[in-house]
């Protein structure tokens, strides 16, 4: 009769072996789900192209997920379908994209040009760097993701209106000067971009509504006179969709008009 002999294996060396194979057996349960180390929230440092260096404003940044990015040119958000080719590559198909006039315009054309097709990778610490076909590069760091500000307490500058499909930054005379906060108890007050205004708001879930609006009485005529009484068209019009991007907030209406308003930085 055959006899087997048992044989003790260290105790360290067993666990070692029960780790190597449970951890075989998570990636090939994870397969495809394991990210490419793209994957993240880049600050954009500057571009090079056609043997200049064009640095880039404070808001550009791209956030590379597993199969889309989003971002800002520097002033225009986008988005973009990404495919990984492991390490080595990204190919990047535009997608949707903001079209506000900005003042830094060869910076977001040039950026918008480069970040397309096929890019070569270049990963350091802490930094990555996109190369076009033709040597054009994209220089990034990497960057926290922004929390998302609150809706309450935050000063909202109005940056841009909406209808449908267009956005159309505000004109000089009004930027800047369009501007509302929601306090805690939701009392609404700010300026509609010439006459300050007061009222009391009410959320639901994703959507703020606006009660009747309590003005000052100034004659507000030209372009930001046009401002103001969208904006009170706007916030009389009913509930309003909200959408809290970092330090961005959308207000849109079931109509498809809205506005966009970035967040004041903090008092110090």
């Amino acid at each position: 009769m055959r006899t087997f002999r048992h044989v003790h294996t260290p105790a360290g060396l067993a666990l070692a072996l029960v780790l190597a194979l449970a951890g075989c057996g998570r990636a090939q349960e994870s397969g495809s789900a394991l990210l490419p180390d793209v994957v993240g929230s880049w600050a954009v440092e500057s571009l090079t192209t056609g043997g200049r260096t064009l640095h880039a404003p404070d808001a550009a940044r791209v956030d590379i997920e597993q199969d889309v990015a989003k971002g800002n040119y520097g002033c225009n958000g986008f988005t973009a379908a990404v495919v990984h080719d492991g390490s080595s590559a990204l190919t990047v198909t535009p997608g949707a994209t903001t079209a506000m006039a900005c003042e830094d315009m060869e910076f977001e054309t040039a950026f918008a040009k480069l970040f397309t097709g096929r890019l070569a990778i270049e990963r350091g610490p802490e930094r990555l760097t996109l190369k076009t076909a033709d040597g054009s590069t994209i220089a990034m760091t990497s960057k926290p993701p922004v929390e998302d500000a609150p809706l309450t307490t935050t000063e909202w500058i109005v940056e841009s209106l909406v209808s449908g499909g267009t956005s159309a930054s505000l004109p000089a005379e009004a930027a800047g000067r369009a501007k509302f906060t929601l306090a805690p108890d939701l009392s609404a007050s700010g300026s509609l971009g010439c006459n300050r205004f007061s009222a009391k708001a009410t959320v639901d879930g994703p959507t703020v509504t606006f009660g009747p609006l309590t003005t000052t009485r100034m004659a507000c005529d030209g372009p930001a006179g046009e401002v103001e009484r969208t904006l009170t068209a706007l916030f009389g019009s009913g509930p309003l969709t909200t959408k809290i991007e970092g330090r961005t907030l959308t207000l849109t209406a079931p109509d498809g008009k809205g506005l966009t308003a970035r967040a004041a930085p903090p008092a110090a």
